[in-house]
């Protein structure tokens, strides 16, 4: 199964949030045996709304959006979805009185605006939202299921392990995706690419990411199977050939950071260490890869091996 996941919201357009969601989204997909082939952000225009998820049914199976669920009137995404899929709203008075005694818990009377999160289009199942007001929506049309979240992280997630999850399980085939996380030092990225770019054709069946971050690059080898043991064979042989083209540059093949592999080989070998710094306020910031220094850096502690 294939999907697309859109994240809803004109806040997320801006340089002041950022859409975790779709982080732990693809995750947990991906754990199910589900492809995210696409992801979009858009904001609270209806017609930008309807385009990118008429698209989404063009391209997935499964849409997954988060967002646009709250009760002011830049929350649409229960409205867009409806129009789209030719549903009409109606008022489901078992989730009404589920907000209305949630603002009884805590002294307040409800405010007329929540009323419209109690909308929801026909045929909808309703996903429980105990943290929140806004509930969760799941509709199948035409062989395609669109699962409607709050945007609220923790929300969203406990929504997610609650009522997605285990509904997303039985559609999930067997196939699973399985990956490597190696990561390398002193190294451009064009040239750790060059490094490995041969084996790819000798294992056509995964996929390669490469990524460049001011700590290092780190390489993220990957195979969707429905055999793990095969999988995890074939990633083994993929990170050893791996190892060998990229030499001393290659410090973990376990996601370890920098920082955390020089601490486990402290502690393996019973050693200390201590430095002097002055006028840096805390950082040592000189590398010096050709004379196979290793630098940690840390506010109020540097840390300089040679």
């Amino acid at each position: 199964m294939n999907a697309e996941i859109i994240a809803v919201g004109s806040e997320l357009l801006t340089p002041y949030r950022l859409d975790t969601n779709s982080l732990f989204l693809t995750d947990e997909l991906n754990r199910l045996g589900i492809r995210v082939v696409h992801k979009a952000v858009v904001g609270d225009s209806p017609e930008e709304m309807r385009s990118s998820f008429s698209h989404a049914l063009d391209r997935a199976e499964l849409i997954v959006a988060s967002g646009g669920l709250g009760p002011t009137d830049d929350d649409r995404t229960r409205e867009t979805v409806a129009e789209l899929l030719g549903r009409k709203l109606h008022r489901d008075e078992a989730i009404l009185r589920g907000i209305q005694e949630r603002f009884r818990r805590f002294g307040r009377a409800m405010p007329e605006i929540n009323m419209r999160q109690a909308m929801v289009p026909e045929g909808s199942t309703i996903l429980p939202n105990p943290r929140g007001t806004a509930p969760g929506l799941w509709l199948e049309s035409n062989g395609h299921v669109l699962v409607l979240l709050p945007g609220v992280p923790q929300e969203l997630r406990a929504m997610f392990e609650a009522e997605v999850r285990p509904r997303l399980a039985r559609l999930g085939g067997d196939s699973r995706l399985f990956t490597r996380d190696l990561r390398i030092t002193g190294l451009p990225e064009s040239e750790a690419e060059q490094r490995v770019r041969p084996l790819y054709a000798l294992y056509p069946d995964t996929e390669t990411t490469i990524l460049a971050a001011p700590t290092g690059i780190q390489l993220h080898p990957r195979i969707w199977s429905d055999d793990p043991t095969k999988a995890e064979k074939i990633l083994d042989e993929m990170v050893e050939r791996m190892a060998l083209a990229l030499g001393e540059h290659l410090y973990s093949t376990h996601g370890e950071t920098l920082e955390e592999v020089v601490a486990r080989v402290l502690t393996e070998n019973r050693a200390t260490i201590a430095v002097a710094e002055s006028c840096t306020g805390g950082m040592l910031r000189t590398v010096d890869q050709r004379a196979r220094k290793l630098e940690l850096f840390s506010r109020g502690c540097g840390l300089l091996l040679q």
